[in-house]
């Protein structure tokens, strides 16, 4: 189904015999919160909007209250913020019994924290400065024979993946389960969350989806809904998918990279591509990607974003670990791809399966559109090993606490997305950090409790 309007979205609504509608917004990392509506409560939401808990941009992943941040807190009393439906977000949700679902995003108060707000902001920025924005998401994840109750219950050890060993691009394996293939196949064209690569990766029961290049808000609003409904369908056939940044430290980590390219608005041509230039690279893709080499030190908690992000970025496991650029390189955070007006692009290649999309989407633009800005040029392209030579390349942040840190202290950032949000996720991620630290890991039982 295409996008409607408003009225559109009202007389569709009206049409289906089901009793309520389903609403979400996204919370700080990115996981939908929700819940059904009737009819008539959504049709004066879907006009006048309707209040929502803003404890939801106060709690992390596991509903626990952050104790350090100032926009919410028992100190407000967690009053209900503004939140506006977005009509040309619905679908049906195919893996639900085709009830109708409906992003919304929070406005008034609680618009300068909003992810998808916070994106939004700078895509008005890429506007301004006549640019539309075209992007896509992959993400790889791993897909485990288990269900929620059977994982807590061995304590998310000793689990079982889908399938054995490591068997990248397997005929064999899509093959044998080509029912759940095909099932998450149909849910994205049906959801119009179109996927135009499904493989399986290297390592036991992972597999990797490329969602279709689109306008920017509607890519990261198709790979939050992908994320959350994929995992739904596999929990339907008895399955569990994970999208964190890496669950084994013998296998790689989980990638979320994002092919981003700019369009002139006027014309339709694709900015990024100069005919006759070094790999077709013009002016403005390699003052992007020089200002995104400058600025992912910065801006690398909001791509990792979890202290489990920090595991995934480590040599020699597909991740980088430096702000490096090159041409066709996977090896490198920034991977330029070489080709027609159509295809010119830059790969995004830091970002884990575990980032909230608008806030990956929103840094990666935000730092390229700086660069084109300043006329930021890229350090020495990588050709060969960047692990080996990542030709003084910047280094990227080693933990979470670092990350937030940076984050805090850019004034791109401060500038690009606003002070308040930059001090509430960053203060967001450094309570991460912390809840991380307050807990005893396997590793550090098995190394210190005899021999210490």
């Amino acid at each position: 189904m295409e996008p409607m309007s408003k009225d559109a979205l009202l007389s569709w609504v009206e049409a289906q015999e089901l009793p309520a509608v389903k609403v979400a917004v996204t919370d700080l990392d990115g996981i939908l919160r929700g819940k059904y509506m009737s009819k008539d409560k959504f049709k004066s939401a879907v006009e006048k909007g309707f209040g929502f808990c803003d404890v939801v941009l106060g709690w992390d992943s596991s509903d626990q209250l952050l104790d350090n941040v100032t926009f919410t807190g028992w100190h407000t009393g967690y009053p209900d913020a503004e939140v506006r439906l977005v009509p040309e977000t619905a679908r049906k949700v195919v893996v639900a019994d085709d009830e109708v679902f409906v992003l919304g995003e929070f406005v008034g108060r609680a618009e300068a924290i909003c992810p998808r707000g916070t994106l939004r902001r700078v895509l008005q920025k890429a506007s301004d400065m006549g640019y539309g924005v075209m992007a896509g998401f992959e993400y790889e994840f791993f897909v485990f024979d288990e269900t929620p109750q059977t994982a807590a219950e061995k304590g998310y050890r000793n689990l079982k993946p889908l399938t054995p060993g490591s068997f990248g691009y397997s005929l064999l394996r899509n093959t044998l389960y080509s029912d759940f293939y095909q099932d998450l196949l149909a849910m994205g064209e049906q959801m119009r969350l179109d996927i135009e690569g499904l493989h399986t990766e290297t390592g036991p029961g992972v597999l990797e989806a490329a969602l279709s290049v689109t306008e920017g808000l509607e890519a990261a609003d198709r790979a939050v809904m992908f994320k959350t409904f994929s995992k739904v369908l596999a929990q339907k056939n008895g399955l569990m998918a994970t999208f964190m940044a890496k669950w084994n430290n013998s296998v790689p980590g989980q990638s979320g990279h994002l092919h981003l390219s700019l369009l002139d608005t006027k014309s339709g041509d694709n900015v990024f591509y100069k005919e006759g230039a070094a790999h077709s690279m013009s002016d403005a893709q390699r003052w992007f990607v020089g200002g995104q080499q400058k600025l992912l030190p910065e801006l690398c908690a909001m791509v990792a974003p979890t202290v489990n992000s920090y595991t995934r970025l480590v040599p020699g496991f597909w991740a980088p670990i430096n702000a490096t650029w090159g041409v066709e390189n996977r090896t490198c955070a920034l991977r330029v791809i070489p080709g027609s007006k159509k295809a010119q692009r830059v790969e995004f290649r830091i970002g884990a399966a575990d980032g909230n999309p608008y806030l990956v989407l929103a840094a990666a633009l935000l730092a390229g559109l700086w660069g084109i800005e300043h006329k930021v040029e890229p350090g020495p392209m990588v050709e060969g090993n960047a692990y080996a030579d990542p030709k003084g390349a910047p280094s990227l942040p080693a933990t979470l606490f670092e990350a937030a840190g940076r984050l805090r202290g850019s004034e791109a950032a401060r500038a690009g997305l606003g002070d308040a949000f930059v001090e509430h996720f960053a203060a967001s991620r450094e309570w991460e950090e912390r809840e991380f630290r307050k807990h005893v890991t396997d590793w550090e039982l098995k190394r210190y409790f005899e021999i210490i």
